[in-house]
């Protein structure tokens, strides 16, 4: 019987790596950091959208976080990988001893890879999401917003958009509303009280309404204070809702208009009439429970980043400052007959050539 005939072995010079190879390696980096790997519920960070390069939008998001965390809260701390926990080496022959040693030297592992700053799967193209850890995510994306609108110094290249999210849940309707119940209390909650404005924007999410968050989130807002009016104009707090897949981002941020909607290629410019940022929203505020559905606003389509679905809250029964009439209106009324309180718009696209990276 002849023996089997031995391939020759073959040459791997020029030939690709499988793809299993590549996908294994990225997934071993991701672990790397520590803490979850995409997002989900229950993370605190910020948002940030850029214009077709992810990779550097993370490294232009690093450099500046951590310029003005350092800044805000001082320079970042680590556990120091030679600090042995407490308790002589006598003491490692004891079975307890030895137990209570190898417990501290995984945490002090797990400590030093939470970083104050950590990249993770946003579930969207062009848009980027960095956990944040210890530390205050809407303060400081103000602080870093005020900066630059102060300076007028460009300090990113691909960065378009910086959103706060200070909590994030569920996206589905019963979820939100819980969750916002308790979330909106600090700034809405009397005696507490302010005008604002809602801005809305799904992603990756076909089983969401965007009537039904906005007049549910605007219901919540009233119900915890009366006194709380819609405006666009120039409101005290903007409602930020962002939704990526399964995900619900939820924040409120102030000067949401001043920075110019928390673009940082545009809050280095200079400074317009606030009456030309937007023509075609109203000049004074409303109040009612009425909720005025308006699309067709199309400043924002050259944003790889921005869709359809994005929308914020105006007062209806005020006079307009453009001439060009939407394209499709509906209206939502609340059930009974008692006059509204609590008014508001829903206008599409509220970006406004954010892709200008000169």
């Amino acid at each position: 019987m002849a023996a089997p005939v031995q391939q020759p072995p073959q040459s791997s010079g020029g030939k690709r790596k499988g793809k299993a190879q590549y996908v294994q390696a990225k997934r071993a980096r991701r672990c790397d950091g520590g803490g979850p790997r995409q997002l989900e519920p229950g993370l605190q960070g910020i948002l940030i959208t850029c214009n077709m390069n992810e990779r550097k939008c993370v490294e232009e998001a690093y450099s500046l976080l951590n310029e003005y965390g350092d800044d805000m809260y001082g320079p970042e701390k680590f556990t120091d990988k030679d600090k042995q926990p407490s308790g002589s080496e006598g003491e490692d022959d004891d079975v307890e001893a030895a137990l209570k040693k190898e417990v501290g030297d995984i945490k002090a592992s797990t400590e030093m890879k939470l970083r104050r700053f950590q990249s993770v799967e946003s579930g969207a193209n062009n848009v980027v999401f960095i956990r944040t850890l210890g530390i205050e995510p809407e303060k400081l994306v103000h602080h870093i917003l005020q900066d630059m609108y102060e300076t007028k110094k460009k300090k990113t290249r691909v960065i378009l958009r910086m959103l706060p999210i200070s909590g994030t849940c569920k996206a589905f309707l019963e979820d939100m509303k819980k969750y916002a119940e308790t979330f909106l209390e600090p700034w809405f909650k009397a005696p507490n009280k302010g005008t604002f404005q809602i801005v809305y924007k799904s992603r990756n999410n076909s089983h969401m309404n965007r009537e039904e968050v906005i007049k549910e989130l605007a219901g919540i807002v009233g119900s915890l204070n009366s006194e709380n009016k819609v405006d666009l104009t120039n409101p005290q707090y903007t409602v930020v809702v962002e939704i990526i897949k399964a995900v619900c981002c939820l924040s409120v941020v102030k000067d949401y208009m001043l920075f110019r909607k928390y673009n940082l290629q545009e809050v280095v410019k200079s400074a317009k009439d606030p009456s030309q940022l937007n023509p075609k929203q109203p000049a004074q505020a409303g109040n009612g429970k009425e909720a005025k559905l308006e699309s067709g606003d199309k400043s924002d389509r050259n944003d790889p980043a921005e869709g359809k679905n994005n929308q914020q809250v105006v007062p209806e029964n005020n006079e307009e400052l453009g001439q060009t009439k939407p394209r499709a209106e509906t209206q939502v009324v609340s059930e009974g007959g008692a006059e509204p309180e609590l008014e508001s718009q829903v206008t599409g696209g509220s970006e406004s050539n954010e892709n200008d990276l000169s």
